[in-house]
């Protein structure tokens, strides 16, 4: 062995050394280390330690999940092999991201995979049960004066499945959207607004749904909005025109599953935005500091024109992007994010419309709770 192949071999330990010594000096000495916000969770904290036997056993698995959690660099060496992943590979980086083509990105998670490959169709017991919750909901509403939709707003999978992997197939022929759209219309008269044919009959002329985000960008929730008000079919809620507004394409930071696979720096999105030609007259009175893009669990808008109607809005984060739009209609607006109808709150704010909104991937993991029914006993 040569002076030059023992120079090499010390080397490579000297920097196999380093590599792993470094990382824990820093996180000693607190440099470059994680936050919640660069995260986007709560990180987990020093375990407590007691001298006692259970404290003991506890103690490596917690530190351990502190160490992970928080040690230095990791948000670079975390980003580094996402985008090694990403971009050399070609696979995703997250198990909750699907790598669609021509760089749309996917949500993998909360029923959506299972609502693609259509995975479990319901039952007709199910479907069943279904019927006699928006029933329930409809007629109570109804006996006060209340008018009510059930909107289903479909994910961004479900207007562009061509964009999808090749190897996602489906197993079944209809969703379960497909399937409760279909059973209402046959045994029920609930009003039941299905956005898919009208997203599917614009997506040919416009993009209506981000690239990088799970959800519609300002168009698609335009159109959901028209389609929504245009069920209601209630004098002065006529919807506002897409000529009212001027559109914009501003390209921004990667959005949310950009933000999942831990390349929201390094994707960009063109946002296509509606921006209103003359200024909105409804406001956000509730948090007194909303969110970015109002994905806040209770929203309250108010217009001073309090001769409007007022609503309840049940919903999920799909509705975030309705709201600007559905408060000009509304001297009182209060949008909760939650599937389940909650009657203290339609009792608490006397509204004249509810509406209930689920993004169709919830079908396939989120059971409706029948608040109505359970009032009865």
């Amino acid at each position: 062995m040569g002076p030059l192949h023992r120079f090499w071999e010390r080397l490579l330990v000297a920097l196999f050394a380093l590599t792993i010594t470094i990382p824990a000096l820093a996180t000693i000495a607190g440099i470059d280390r994680p936050d919640a916000v660069s995260e986007n969770r709560t990180l987990a904290p020093f375990p407590n330690l007691r001298l006692d036997l259970a404290s003991l056993r506890a103690f490596p698995d917690a530190f351990t999940k502190y160490f992970e959690d928080n040690f230095s660099f990791r948000t670079h060496l975390v980003k580094w092999q996402a985008a090694l992943r990403f971009h050399a590979l070609r696979v995703s980086p997250s198990p909750t991201v699907i790598t669609g083509r021509d760089g749309w990105l996917f949500y993998a998670d909360d029923g959506a995979v299972q609502d693609f490959v259509d995975a479990t169709p319901f039952t007709d017991v199910q479907l069943e049960q279904w019927r006699q919750t928006l029933e329930h909901t409809r007629d109570w509403l109804a006996r006060r004066g209340i008018r009510y939709v059930f909107v289903i707003a479909p994910d961004k999978h479900v207007v562009y499945p061509e964009l999808m992997p090749a190897a996602v197939h489906r197993l079944h022929d209809g969703s379960r959207t497909d399937q409760l759209v279909r059973y209402m219309a046959a045994h029920s008269d609930v009003d039941v607004v299905d956005l898919r044919p009208a997203l599917l009959r614009e997506r040919s002329r416009d993009r209506l749904y981000h690239r990088t985000d799970t959800h519609w960008n300002d168009l698609g929730a335009w159109i959901g909005y028209e389609q929504i008000l245009e069920r209601l079919e209630m004098p002065g809620l006529q919807p506002i025109p897409r000529s009212a507004f001027a559109e914009r394409d501003v390209v921004t930071a990667g959005m949310d599953l950009a933000g999942m696979l831990g390349l929201k720096d390094e994707l960009t999105e063109d946002d296509l935005q509606l921006l209103p030609h003359e200024q909105r007259r409804a406001t956000v009175v509730e948090p007194a500091v909303p969110s970015a893009h109002l994905m806040d669990a209770r929203v309250v808008t108010v217009h001073p024109d309090r001769t409007r109607p007022r609503l309840v809005m049940f919903r999920d984060s799909f509705a975030s992007a309705l709201i600007p739009f559905l408060s000009e209609h509304f001297s009182r607006a209060v949008y909760l994010w939650q599937y389940n109808f909650d009657p203290a709150i339609v009792e608490a704010e006397h509204p004249d419309v509810v509406i209930e909104q689920w993004v169709g991937r919830k079908l396939n993991v989120q059971w409706p709770y029948d608040a109505v029914a359970d009032l009865k006993h």
